[in-house]
């Protein structure tokens, strides 16, 4: 590729490709003058394509106001997509916040450009890798320290006030601010900054690289145009492969992670059992009475903190102590559907939980994402109970 890239100004880079241009327009996911510029930017360029940084399920969900109707609750729980979704919404819930203070929906100027192109007759791409696959690709190569990690910022975001300016969000389209927010989200989770930055860099270059046309406008998250100017030379100079496959797909869990979940299950049979022998019926139900009295009493409070329904406590100091024996179940299962069961969710549920993801009380009021928290503490609980009751299970310990 030529060396003659350049920045027209913040947001547009103008970048040689060939006989070819391709425009990367940098915005501001929640920025109202990103929302004017995108358009202003596809009528002046009147480029042969526009792509955009969007997979079409966000896209289907931005355009159709009923989606979360067609939601299968009971689906999401038994298939163990719980954490999953609840991210999902806590992620929301935070870009729509800041969108919220500078009047702008999250991704409306994606949406815009794709309306522009639309009333030009230009030809668009979604662009972007499916929100699922990028997030079950974070979740999987994270350690369980890291889970945590991003646990704990996730829900630092819902209940944060902090409150970003006009100002403030334009600054982030300066590529200084950007790279000094990319090295110091690298150091805090460098795993996820490597799907969620680094992987999707790569994904949005070779679907721009690839895209039909001679002059391509392609409008993207300002933090991901370095990256992608340098795919975009590695894909012409190097001839880099086009394949994404090895990024479009969740790996598989290898071997140790497919054993890890049961080795402690094993290790507390293990002891119980150690303690029937050892000490006789006497010392072992003391033991089995220790492992379902504090893995129980962990995930019962769990749910209290969740403010389940009362049954669904009770369950969840039921349940604990043997579905963590099994990792196939889990407690959040249990919890989860007798939540479902016992509170069900309503119309109204489904249509204001757009506005419910906004505050830390809506979460809870919301029935729908209610019956998420008490799968998430529940679970919580029980991973806690399980390592604070094993060394009650040891010899010696009253």
């Amino acid at each position: 590729m030529q060396d003659d890239v350049s920045s027209v100004s913040d947001t547009i880079t103008r970048v040689p490709v060939g006989t070819r241009e391709i425009i990367l327009l940098g915005t501001a996911h929640v920025s109202r003058e990103s929302v004017e510029e995108v358009r202003r930017v596809i009528r002046e360029e009147s480029p042969e394509r526009v792509c955009v940084e969007i997979d079409q399920g966000r896209y289907q969900s931005m355009k159709e106001t009923n989606t979360w109707s067609n939601l299968n609750v009971y689906q999401v729980i038994r298939e163990r997509k719980g954490f999953l979704l609840l991210g999902n919404l806590v992620l929301s819930s935070f870009q729509k916040r800041i969108g919220l203070d500078l009047g702008v929906k999250p991704g409306e100027e994606m949406i815009g450009a794709i309306d522009v192109a639309n009333e030009m007759g230009i030809p668009y791409s979604l662009c972007d890798r499916e929100i699922q696959t990028t997030l079950r690709r974070a979740w999987s190569k994270t350690s369980l320290w890291g889970k945590n990690k991003m646990l704990a910022a996730l829900f630092g975001s819902v209940f944060t006030r902090e409150k970003l300016t006009s100002q403030e969000i334009e600054e982030l389209k300066k590529k200084s601010a950007l790279e000094s927010m990319m090295d110091e989200l690298a150091d805090y989770l460098p795993t996820v900054k490597e799907v969620l930055i680094d992987e999707r860099d790569r994904y949005l270059a070779t679907k721009i690289f690839t895209a039909p046309g001679e002059r391509v406008v392609a409008v993207v998250g300002a933090g991901h145009v370095p990256g992608i100017v340098t795919w975009l030379r590695r894909l012409e100079d190097e001839g880099a492969k086009t394949d994404l496959s090895d990024i479009n797909h969740v790996p598989p869990r290898k071997p140790i992670s497919r054993v890890l979940p049961w080795i402690i299950p094993a290790i507390v049979a293990g002891l119980i059992v150690w303690g029937f022998f050892r000490s006789g019926w006497s010392g072992g139900l003391a033991m089995l009475y220790r492992w379902f009295l504090v893995n129980g009493t962990l995930s019962a409070l769990g749910a209290l903190v969740a403010l389940a329904h009362p049954l669904t406590i009770v369950a969840s100091f039921l349940a604990a102590p043997i579905t963590s024996m099994n990792p196939t179940i889990g407690v959040g299962i249990v919890t989860g559907l007798l939540e479902a069961v016992v509170r069900k969710p309503r119309v109204a549920d489904f249509e204001n939980i757009q506005d419910d993801i906004m505050s830390v009380r809506g979460f809870f009021r919301n029935r729908l994402t209610h019956i998420l928290l008490v799968f998430f503490f529940s679970s919580v609980g029980s991973a806690i109970g399980t390592f604070v009751a094993l060394p009650f299970l040891f010899p010696g310990v009253a």
